[in-house]
């Protein structure tokens, strides 16, 4: 038995930049072993498998994996997966303009627009970016990333760990010099990893031609670096309130991310806020199709 398969650039509108993203399709009958020996095969950061809904109601049900295990939610393969599904639909005759995907972190509704011709998918996280109580030492996390305590931190924005499905260290830099010298070194990684409870790091500072640039390591998941992340791009809004950067009402940023991996990546980011605090997130981007096929389905 085959299954079809459908690789796809996100957060780009160029080939062979931004992050690229497998998506099954039919995967109802997998297993949950069989998903992720398919992860594997594909050995992207992530891979989404597209499932009947489990309401009528919704678009479809997806399952996202790391080559390493299941994740509850992840925005580069939500907007992938969303625009995937509305071009497939508009081959068949039916113009989409709104997709809720069923995923383990809840429901995640996308619009979907054009703009100067090109489409694009806006998510609503599904869940509003909160704290998570950490202390670390200033010199681990320095060390971590190879750089000194003087690089970390700019104006009020600080160190801290975030969740909204998924969690990640927050690590503030002062430039984009100090972002293109960071790198994971063992054992401080590994030891930093554990004292904030998480397998992931996003490193941002005030970027060049955008609002941030940033970057995220996760080696210990199987993604040595990612080039575009908009789940963490979405619970970055919780570090932008904790520093003051949000005001009342929407605020609007330009994200840049994988410029040092040679696979720029741009995201939209979008966070309402209500008498302090957020009450939505939205992340947004393009994608472009890379390649289609069939996979084998592995023996369960």
């Amino acid at each position: 038995m085959m299954l079809p398969f459908y690789t796809l650039d996100v957060f780009t509108d160029q080939p062979f930049a931004g992050n690229p993203l497998a998506v099954v399709l039919e995967a109802d009958g997998l297993s949950t072993a069989q998903m992720q020996t398919i992860a594997r095969e594909f050995n992207l950061s992530e891979t989404t498998f597209v499932r009947k809904p489990v309401d009528p109601a919704h678009t479809a049900e997806v399952r996202i994996f790391f080559p390493t295990a299941e994740i509850a939610f992840a925005g580069h393969p939500t907007i992938g997966c969303a625009l995937l599904l509305a071009q497939l639909a508009a081959l068949a005759g039916d113009a989409v303009s709104h997709i809720v995907l069923e995923e383990q972190a809840g429901l995640v509704p996308v619009s979907l627009t054009s703009e100067g011709g090109t489409r694009q998918a806006t998510l609503t996280a599904p869940v509003i970016p909160y704290p998570r109580p950490c202390e670390i030492d200033a010199a681990l996390r320095a060390r971590a990333v190879d750089l000194a305590p003087a690089d970390i931190g700019f104006a009020s924005h600080t160190c801290g760990v975030f969740a909204g499905g998924p969690a990640f260290l927050y690590v503030p830099l002062q430039d984009t010099k100090a972002l293109a010298r960071a790198r994971p070194i063992e054992p401080f990684w590994s030891q930093l990893m554990e004292a904030a409870g998480v397998d992931s790091a996003y490193l941002y500072t005030p970027g060049e031609g955008a609002d941030f640039q940033a970057r995220m390591f996760s080696p210990t998941a199987g993604i040595p670096e990612d080039p575009a992340t908009g789940s963490a791009s979405a619970i970055l809004a919780g570090a932008f309130l904790a520093a003051g950067t949000l005001s009342e009402g929407t605020t609007t940023f330009a994200l840049r991310q994988g410029v040092e991996m040679g696979r720029p990546s741009r995201i939209g980011l979008a966070v309402d806020v209500l008498a302090g605090q957020i009450t939505a997130v939205r992340v947004t981007g393009t994608m472009v199709r890379i390649s289609e096929g069939r996979i084998m389905v592995p023996t369960p």
